[in-house]
């Protein structure tokens, strides 16, 4: 029953309002303390208000998430038409009652719509409906920002009344708690769903670590996947562990100070399995402000494992397991950069000697096993403290941290070469023997810097090998000159055939039954600013650089040139070394074949291939390639001959003569020289020279230079001989004169 105001006092108008909120009150905050729906709260609400006042259409509008329209929240009573139509109008200054309320924050009292200027461009709408007043109260929040309108609508021109305006008033705070408690449980909601359905896993504690709340998927990272009886606890000190750092005092530390911890940690299951996890830890108080922490845990054990994989790879040999050159040159740059590094260090490179012929002879297998097997030695003998690394191929290195003594370092390198001297069980039937060459260069004594360090150990390694093998070599400034040398030599070479300061030489060789001059050996020599450069310090920097296919060709034509010219009058043929990496693939083998034939075919048609001899090293035997020996093949069927140069001085090679197409063998001049002494020498001279014989191949003896050289070769039936004691080499001029004066004679 609507209560009039007219017929009471102002002491009782005030008890029956205050009756009449609390009976408003408690019917809207029982739906707002159950969590009715918000739609259905504000209807409730727009229906007490119109019951309490009779006469009243009431309205309330809802602001946009955007906050610049309003949008119907409940009407009602309001005819669906009109409420259609200002469902999403903008508000502003002047428009309307409602949107003007909202966007001033004030009450707007239209008691004649009429004739309001707000209502201009919406009376029409208004009036069509009987509506003839409005009045607009703006629902706030708490913190004063506008939520929407509560509107009371009337059908006659209508001013308010103090009571009036304490209705509406109290309307838009019933309404202004609905829709935030309404949101509250929304966001609730959500957030509670969110909590739920994380793939991360999240859990919320007191300051004792008893569980307060936790998602299923921290149940189930945590490897707990029972219903009931759940952990209850979960902390620091019981399930995480932080590497280098007391767990309990860094994480507490940071809460304390800063209310949050971030970080990479193992965390422990229940089932006490560990895992790699990222952790996110805040801290904050509840109402009661007792303080809760919150725990977002993120399982990142894949991708750690992807992170090793990919830094083992980057940093680590396959084969062996040992650092590789990577890892090491990281090494020596923290030594290089370290505080005390005035304590010096040492780097040794080591090569294993001939495990090319391990390699080839017995497959790359027992290659790979004697790689393994050597870092595993090496690895032994290191020490903690130490850095074994495979560098690529058969190169090794040992890094020595605080090591420059030279007697503690000669020690130690003879001890590894003593190993790796042991022999190599392979496989169930392969058992090999190797050793080792080792360079050894010194951090302050040798050098101050990461490469120069390594081109220091490199150069003696280098050293070592040419020494003889199986042995280490200390670095030295002698080393450091020559190395500086062979890179001037190395620019050199790029102008020396152009401005013309090589020569070609030719030594004689003389027939022993006869002793005319019936052959002779084109010989290089390199003349530069005054300075006579041997070909043992240019030729391996020009088959280094690959100069040597230039000056290879260039020794043809000169060689080639003078044989066709002078051969047939004088009646000798010529020799040309071929330098191994003139020919060591299919496409130089096949160079060298066009190379001669261009030669010979700018010559002359009648060119004499068959006083033409190519001298190869005893070590391309070993090779044996088919595509080589087709090569020579074709050589020898234009007429070309084939000698094989130094024999003796390489591996041996006797096996290889049976099917490689050569037709001569030269006796190296070490063998000639120390025959007068050694019994054994000459028998080895005697021997070598009855198999060639044996099979159709004629021998020279190389360095004679006395009387009884030259009797014992006669004696052994040695068919050529070449050295001073006949003729050192001479140029084109002086040789020519030679042949002049034994055709003479």
């Amino acid at each position: 029953m609507h209560l009039g105001y007219e017929s009471i006092t102002p002491l009782e108008r005030e008890e029956a309002d205050r009756e009449i909120s609390i009976r408003r009150y408690n019917k809207i905050l029982t739906m707002v303390l159950d969590g009715a729906p918000l739609s259905n709260i504000l209807s409730a609400l727009v229906r007490q208000i119109e019951y309490e006042k009779l006469g009243t259409r009431a309205s309330v509008l809802l602001l946009s998430d955007d906050g610049l329209s309003l949008l119907n929240g409940a009407a009602p009573n309001l005819p669906d038409a009109y409420n259609r139509a200002i469902h999403g109008v903008n508000i502003g200054e002047g428009v309307g009652s409602c949107g003007e309320a909202a966007f001033s924050g004030n009450r707007v009292i239209v008691e004649d719509i009429a004739t309001h200027p707000n209502w201009i461009d919406f009376k029409g709408l208004a009036l069509s409906h009987d509506l003839l007043a409005c009045w607009s109260e703006p629902i706030k929040g708490i913190s004063g920002d506008v939520l929407g309108t509560f509107a009371m609508y009337y059908d006659q021109i209508k001013s308010p009344s103090t009571s009036d305006l304490i209705l509406i008033q109290e309307a838009a705070r019933l309404a202004s708690l609905a829709i935030e408690r309404s949101r509250a449980f929304q966001f609730q909601r959500q957030a509670s769903a969110i909590f739920n359905q994380l793939p991360i896993a999240l859990v919320t504690t007191n300051a004792e670590g008893h569980i307060l709340d936790a998602n299923e998927t921290f149940f189930n990272t945590m490897s707990f996947n029972g219903e009931d009886k759940r952990p209850k606890v979960f902390s620091p000190t019981k399930h995480l562990s932080i590497t280098g750092h007391s767990d309990c005092e860094l994480i507490a530390a940071s809460l304390t100070e800063r209310g949050h911890w971030q970080g990479e940690a193992k965390v422990f299951r229940f089932d006490g399995q560990d895992f790699d996890a990222e952790i996110t830890a805040m801290a904050f108080n509840d109402s009661s402000d007792n303080t809760i922490f919150a725990w977002l845990i993120s399982d990142v054990s894949e991708r750690k494992q992807a992170q090793d994989l990919i830094y083992y790879q980057a940093n680590y040999d396959p084969l062996t397991e040992l650092p590789n050159r990577t890892q090491l040159f990281e090494r020596i740059t923290e030594l290089t950069l370290r505080a005390d590094k005035a304590d010096g260090f040492t780097l040794m490179l080591m090569d294993i000697d001939n495990f090319k012929q391990v390699n080839d002879s017995l497959g790359h297998y027992c290659g790979d096993q004697l790689l393994i097997e050597v870092g595993c030695r090496l690895k032994k003998l290191a020490g903690g403290t130490s850095t074994v690394a495979r560098l690529g191929g058969d190169e090794f290195a040992l890094l020595l941290p605080n090591v420059c003594d030279i007697d503690a370092i000669r020690t130690f390198a003879q001890k590894i070469i003593n190993t790796m001297e042991q022999r190599y069980a392979l496989s169930d039937s392969k058992r090999v023997y190797s050793s080792m060459s080792i360079g050894i260069a010194r951090f302050g004594e040798d050098a101050h810097t990461l490469e120069k360090l390594l081109n220091c150990a490199d150069q003696a390694m280098y050293v070592a090998k040419e020494a003889g093998k199986g042995r280490y070599q200390f670095f030295n400034q002698g080393m450091q000159q020559r190395a500086e040398r062979t890179a001037l030599m190395h620019t050199w070479l790029k102008t020396a055939l152009a401005t013309k300061q090589f020569e070609l030489l030719y030594q004689p060789i003389i027939e022993v039954s006869t002793g005319k001059v019936v052959h002779a050996e084109a010989l290089i020599r390199w003349y530069r600013e005054g300075e006579t450069i041997s070909p043992l310090e240019f030729i391996p920097v020009a088959e280094t650089d690959g100069s040597i296919v230039e000056i290879g060709e260039w020794v043809r034509e000169q060689g080639m040139d003078l044989l066709y010219h002078y051969g047939s009058s004088y009646g000798f043929s010529l020799s040309v070394n071929v330098s191994t990496q003139e020919i060591w693939s299919h496409l130089l083998q096949d160079g060298l074949l066009t190379s001669i034939d261009r030669i010979a075919a700018r010559l002359g048609d009648d060119f004499p291939f068959d006083q033409l001899t190519l001298e190869i090293t005893e070590s391309l035997l070993m090779e044996g390639h088919s595509n080589l020996i087709k090569a020579f093949e074709q050589l020898r069927a234009k007429g070309c001959k084939i000698a094989v140069d130094d024999f003796g001085t390489g591996y041996s090679s006797l096996s290889y003569l049976n099917y490689f197409p050569i037709d001569q063998l030269k006796i190296d001049k070490s063998f000639i020289r120390n025959c007068q002494q050694s019994p054994k020498q000459q028998a080895l001279v005697n021997a070598i020279t009855k198999m060639s014989h044996a099979l159709n191949l004629t021998v020279v003896a190389e360095g004679v230079e006395d009387q009884w050289q030259l009797e014992f070769v006669k004696s052994v039936g040695i068919d050529f001989v070449q050295g001073y004691f006949y003729s050192k080499p001479l140029n084109k001029k002086d040789f020519i004169a030679l042949l002049e004066a034994s055709k003479s004679r």
